[in-house]
């Protein structure tokens, strides 16, 4: 087997520059909350191929319901040939996504693109142009959603012109606007919208419910209920974009749970198919079926191979009950990060849900974004065998994605590198 210095020369003749990797080695197996590379070395895994692999990287239902489907048939392509896979995919969002009212998803190949055609139905049944976005936002690499994504470097720089009638305004962002409530922030919004775009025009707000990219910020209370009555008010429809917080990750099925919202339409992808790249849009009945036949799809989108471990994914969450899982990994991870908070003043906040949690990185007693300690730190994990992420539109951000199924002693393993990192640096 080739070591990771070789596979690394390889892959720098053979791979485009544009593509990064976060660690310089190279996974032979994973699973249970840990990678194991081609050299033998053991990494504690917080990070989940960013929030995607929450059943482990080899779930026995998701390989199973793999190798079944292969066996029998790997594409046929459902707008040519259809299965029922695709069916059953959408029936169990329909009935998993928040809300009791009539339903319909379609399936797509990643998050991008299922924002992409989340914004093309939001026009088509509204008739209307504009699209509201938020500071800090991340929806995408394609061009469409490099727009309404907040950040230039890396997601955007040089990539324009981008799509138009995308319009951008301020988050709740409690940690950076002086705790400003959640009612008041979105009044703010909605003041800007108004003023500068005109409730007639817009066709839909988008937001994650919990912003990822962008830093994990978890908007104020009140902030996103707000947002969704002025769309009920106007005609809008509201987009929660779940593609990073959907599937037990923040410990209920979706992030919008947790205030009692009911979105338009919902996005999900990352988390739905243990690995396997499937994304969605599932939303009011009357939105969905407003496209014309042929106006939605794509040749791989809803590929049955993915259907299968997307099906498997669910099965295993629900069996192993993974939304508390994300709940007891919120309780315990946050116990550890409040400690090195009031020890080490460089953590100017610590948040997040269920296993979807962040800490931000300042100059102590000020505001002012700490990137060089926050890729310090995180380098000093990566040493020690631990895979983090960082984020944030400042680089300030340390994120924690750890799989729903990690054991609690490989989770304080790694919480121990962690504190290691920030005490010895």
């Amino acid at each position: 087997m080739a070591s990771s210095e070789e596979l690394h020369k390889r892959r720098t003749a053979a791979v485009a520059r544009g593509v990064g990797s976060v660690i310089a080695s190279y996974v032979d197996h994973a699973g249970g909350g840990t990678l194991t590379d081609v050299d033998g070395r053991e990494w504690i895994d917080f990070a989940s191929g960013i929030a995607v692999t929450s059943v482990g990287n080899a779930a026995p239902r998701v390989v199973e319901a793999v190798q079944r489907q292969a066996e029998r048939f790997t594409h046929t392509c459902f707008m040519v040939a259809p299965y029922e896979s695709y069916i059953a995919v959408c029936e169990t969002l329909n009935t998993l996504t928040p809300g009791d009212n009539e339903k319909r998803s379609a399936l797509f190949n990643s998050g991008a693109e299922a924002v992409e055609n989340a914004i093309k139905i939001a026009r088509h049944a509204t008739g209307r142009p504009a699209i509201i976005t938020f500071d800090h936002a991340y929806h995408g690499r394609t061009n469409l959603t490099m727009a309404l994504t907040a950040k230039n470097m890396p997601y955007k720089h040089r990539f324009g012109p981008f799509a138009g009638e995308i319009y951008r305004v301020p988050v709740s962002y409690p940690f950076r606007d002086g705790g400003l409530a959640g009612g008041q922030a979105a009044a703010h919004a909605v003041d800007l919208i108004e003023k500068q775009v005109g409730a007639d025009n817009v066709a839909a707000i988008i937001i994650e419910p919990i912003q990822g990219e962008g830093g994990f910020i978890v908007p104020a209370d009140g902030f996103l209920p707000t947002l969704v009555t002025w769309t009920r008010a106007t005609g809008a429809t509201f987009i929660a974009d779940e593609i990073q917080t959907g599937f037990c990750r923040t410990g209920t099925w979706f992030a919008s749970q947790h205030e009692g919202l009911v979105p338009d339409l919902i996005t999900t992808a990352k988390g739905i198919a243990g690995g396997l790249p499937l994304a969605a849009v599932t939303g009011r009945a009357d939105l969905m079926d407003a496209v014309h036949t042929g106006g939605l799809g794509g040749t791989y989108g809803g590929n049955p191979i993915a259907c299968a471990a997307a099906l498997a994914t669910i099965q295993t969450m629900h069996e192993l009950d993974l939304c508390a899982a994300a709940r007891w990994i919120e309780a315990t991870v946050l116990r550890r990060l409040h400690d090195l908070a009031v020890r080490h003043p460089e953590i100017g906040d610590v948040r997040g849900r269920g296993a979807m949690l962040a800490i931000e990185i300042v100059a102590p007693g000020t505001l002012t974004p700490d990137p060089a300690t926050t890729a310090a730190v995180s380098a000093a994990c990566h040493r020690a065998g631990l895979l983090t992420l960082t984020c944030g539109t400042y680089g300030n951000v340390l994120r924690f994605l750890p799989p729903l199924v990690i054991d609690e002693s490989t989770l304080h393993r790694g919480l121990d590198i962690l504190e290691a990192a920030i005490t010895g640096r």
